[in-house]
């Protein structure tokens, strides 16, 4: 492979992508769900930045990347007056509040977004699906000599003169030491499969980073880039690698106001609550940010969101408007705001626990060492999915989603048109499934509810709080009832569902449910990352304070190997076999039950913002520093 061959495959990847079709959805109106709701997140001590000395900023030149054709600008918009600190305040609304402002230890988007602003990667994905230099001075190729011809390994040139926020300078040791933070299996990082395979990690001088793979990589990129790749700064947390990474009081402080390169830094966070940023007067471009100071605030829901950024104007940039399409509809008539939205590979899912997530079993509870009493049989599983309405629940959505019966869903590896039927089959068959519950010895009782061996097939089925999901798991509901199985509805605060708070019971990484649903993607147009999440090394767990990717607890020596040819095979046609592969076995094992195709971006800003630009394959707030408003 040359690096031609490289940026071929990823832009081939993302093209693909972008052509997923537009998919009309309709629904009715919203409603609360009739559920359990677990208690917002409580309000912790907030954190603050240590004051930095005033330093004269590097002029190194930041990305640049074509204009994305999703957003659409006001007609009337001036031409903001541009400049460091020209703008006011920026009004950021994630109503998923940010709960951790180190992503390598954080869950979700949310927590991704949050620290963005701050640290930084050396290299983002911008819309064409290729590397765009961030803290790197070059992307490096084969031809620049930066990879090399086996692929074994991969040298980075930093930009020269970048400082961190505190005013020392962002060096290679940097880098290095994140990799090490993050190597360490005992750190538990969230982010954990960006670091395998790697041999080492060489500071070869204070600007030149040399990663030496254990295999030829036919992925260069897959460290150190998007929003895995974020650097961290060495004199910060080099005391806080193991362990000690999420226990230690000096630690948690870290984690929760981190010094770094990026535009901004932290002025104060209240974990499942709100964020205050200043401009970061070291970051390298004298020219950059434009806004003074950015308040991100949680809270609330995507309806509510939706209002304050298209009707009240009380929010400059809302994310996430995962809101039923006729509300959307009406709320955009508002006029204040334009509607964001690119495809990607982002798919709602309903997790299936392999494990017993019963109260009475103390802290051997959802362990891998306890089987699920009825979801550890493949008929079980494969009739609860054979059950739903993938069409139903995908019209909930706004335009852009659609079903899918896969969890792969972008070319090369998928073509959009199979995404529903053409590779597996997923149309609702209520009778199919009941046959499926009978030969699996699953028999209806006198009260209606299937049972076995004295144990009733009774499911709790958690996801968050959001009016849309509601609808989703009513219908999910109705159908498992058909069935003759007892479902039991819970939503959980989005805060705590996608927090990394080992003490909570709540969170998507303990999954003490039956099922949950939330949705997922790949931050890369390569998916060995996000496929490599399900295999037996990466199951969350109280060893790990459940803060590992596979919450399923899925365990399968057929699907680790594939992983890790995956992660070595350098031919284009063998690696997306790979891929379909691994596709086919988390749907046709059931280790999820793929639901409904989202858009990766589905958010709103105000006609007066400028610069948004929106990429499949990163933070929606990744070129932050180009944001301006017009008068």
């Amino acid at each position: 492979m040359n690096t031609l061959h490289v940026r071929v495959r990823w832009s081939l990847v993302l093209l693909a992508a972008l052509i997923l079709p537009i998919l009309a959805a309709c629904g009715g109106a919203p409603q609360s769900g009739g559920t359990t709701a677990s208690p917002s997140p409580s309000a912790p001590a907030a954190s603050a930045a240590p004051e930095s000395p005033p330093a004269s900023p590097s002029a190194a030149p930041s990305a640049s990347a074509e204009p994305s054709p999703s957003e659409a600008a006001s007609p009337s918009a001036a031409p903001a007056a541009g400049g460091r600190g020209a703008g006011e305040t920026l009004r950021l609304l994630w109503w998923q509040a940010p709960t951790i402002l180190n992503f390598h230890l954080g869950q979700g988007t949310k927590d991704s977004d949050a620290s963005r602003l701050i640290l930084e990667p050396l290299a983002a994905i911008g819309p064409d699906g290729t590397p765009v230099p961030v803290l790197a001075e070059e992307i490096p190729t084969v031809d620049n000599g930066g990879i090399a011809q086996d692929l074994t390994t991969v040298t980075w040139k930093l930009k020269k003169g970048v400082k961190w926020s505190d005013g020392t300078d962002f060096t290679a040791d940097d880098v290095a030491f994140t990799y090490s933070y993050c190597a360490d299996e005992k750190t538990a990082c969230t982010t954990s499969t960006a670091f395998q395979g790697v041999k080492s990690v060489e500071a070869v001088d204070p600007s030149t980073v040399k990663i030496t793979w254990e295999a030829p990589n036919p992925n260069p990129y897959q460290m150190f880039v998007s929003t895995t790749g974020q650097i961290i700064q060495k004199k910060q947390f080099e005391n806080c690698v193991g362990e000690k990474a999420s226990t230690d009081s000096a630690c948690q402080q870290a984690n929760n106001a981190p010094i770094g390169t990026g535009p901004y830094k932290l002025r104060e966070f209240k974990p499942g609550d709100a964020v205050s940023y200043d401009i970061n007067e070291n970051y390298r471009d004298a020219d950059k940010p434009f806004f003074k100071s950015v308040e991100m605030k949680g809270g609330g829901d995507a309806t509510s969101a939706a209002r304050a950024v298209f009707q009240t104007g009380d929010t400059d940039y809302a994310w996430n408007l995962q809101v039923e399409a006729p509300v959307l509809d009406q709320l955009l008539s508002g006029g204040k705001g334009d509607f964001l939205t690119i495809p990607g590979s982002s798919v709602e899912r309903i997790a299936i626990n392999r494990t017993n997530p019963d109260p009475a079993l103390g802290d051997k509870r959802s362990e891998p060492d306890q089987p699920h009493p009825f979801l550890s049989d493949l008929k079980v599983r494969q009739a609860l999915g054979m059950a739903i309405d993938r069409k139903a629940v995908a019209a909930l959505y706004p335009p852009g989603a659609g079903p899918t019966c896969e969890i792969i869903t972008t070319a090369p590896y998928v073509d959009p048109s199979q995404l529903y039927g053409g590779i597996h089959k997923c149309e609702p068959d209520i009778e199919g499934a009941k046959k499926l519950l009978d030969e699996a010895g699953w028999t209806v009782g006198a009260d209606g509810i299937r049972e076995k061996g004295g144990v009733k097939m009774s499911v709790l089925y958690q996801t968050t709080v959001n009016p849309l999901r509601q609808k989703e798991q009513a219908l999910v509901k109705a159908a498992w009832e058909q069935l003759g199985v007892a479902v039991e509805l819970k939503s959980v605060d989005a805060g705590v569902f996608f927090s990394t708070d080992a003490g909570n019971p709540d969170t998507f990484g303990h999954f003490y449910a039956d099922v949950q649903m939330y949705t997922n993607n790949y931050e890369q147009p390569d998916p060995t990352n996000y496929l490599c999440g399900w295999t037996t090394a990466q199951i969350a767990q109280r060893s790990n304070q459940w803060q590992l990717n596979n919450n399923e607890r899925y365990s399968n020596p057929d699907y680790d190997k594939l992983c890790e040819q995956l992660r070595t095979e350098t031919d284009e046609a063998k690696r997306k076999e790979i891929v379909l592969q691994m596709n086919d076995i988390i749907v046709e094992d059931v280790v999820v039950i793929p639901l409904v195709a989202r858009p990766q971006v589905a958010s709103g800003k105000s006609k007066n913002l400028q610069g948004v630009e929106l990429t499949p394959w990163d933070s929606e707030v990744w070129n932050i520093a180009d944001w301006t408003m017009s008068q």
